[in-house]
């Protein structure tokens, strides 16, 4: 933002690591998800525990250990990626300091540092993601066992905000990581990089107070003035 608004494409080093580190602590926001599905399994599948099993205590203990992962992660590629010898110049091809950019800068000899990380944080997104598909196959039957069609329906409406988000986290991020190479272009390195720093966050309000009944109410009304006037 600064340098769009400075008309500038320089970037410090100390403020290249920065923005790593901070994009990295987007790890964090995927434990939190990985919590919000545990959340939702207990609410629907043990409603009766719930209060013993996500107390305060539980919540405030989920949400250290998410922030506490997410943090370490960033530290962990953070120091590695900016620990490589950068010999193919200093110019980053993004309009942000992402590490697959700035790994095709370093020696090819290096590369294999951030690898071993990037193979590590990528086994415990995979443990992530099978947590999650477990909890959700464990919701379905729950709710597909419910006699009653409106306390299904609550019961997906609970979930429902959760899973927008997770889908559309998962599957910006993990197409933009994971193209094949024959795709790949700097124009469409540059729409995807978009896509998962910026949709999400942006997004995410929206979704989660689609179930604020409040709000739906207002945006109806707001709705109705529009076409009447």
């Amino acid at each position: 933002m600064a340098n769009a608004l400075w008309d500038t494409r320089a970037i410090s080093y100390q403020g290249c690591a920065a923005q790593v580190f901070l994009l990295f602590f987007v790890g964090a926001e995927y434990f939190l998800l990985t919590i919000m599905a545990y959340d939702c399994y207990v609410a629907i599948c043990k409603p009766l525990h719930y209060g013993s099993l996500v107390g305060s205590r539980a919540c405030a203990q989920m949400a250290a250990a998410a922030w506490g992962s997410g943090f370490l992660d960033a530290v962990l590629h953070t120091a590695t990626t900016f620990s490589l010898p950068l010999c193919q110049g200093n110019a980053v091809d993004q309009f942000f300091c992402e590490i697959p950019q700035i790994l095709k800068l370093s020696c090819s000899d290096a590369y294999l540092r951030e690898a071993g990380a990037l193979v590590l944080s990528v086994s415990l997104v995979f443990g992530c993601f099978v947590f999650i598909v477990l909890s959700y196959v464990q919701i379905f039957r729950a709710v597909l066992r419910m006699p009653s069609e409106q306390g299904r329906h609550k019961a997906f409406s609970t979930c429902l905000p959760h899973l927008a988000v997770l889908s559309l986290f998962v599957s910006t991020a993990v197409f933009a990581y994971l193209k094949p190479p024959s795709i790949s272009s700097p124009s469409l390195d540059l729409l995807l990089a978009i896509l998962y720093v910026v949709v999400p966050p942006a997004l995410n309000p929206l979704i989660y107070s689609m179930r604020n009944q409040d709000l739906k109410a207002t945006v109806k009304k707001l709705i109705l003035v529009v076409i009447v006037t």
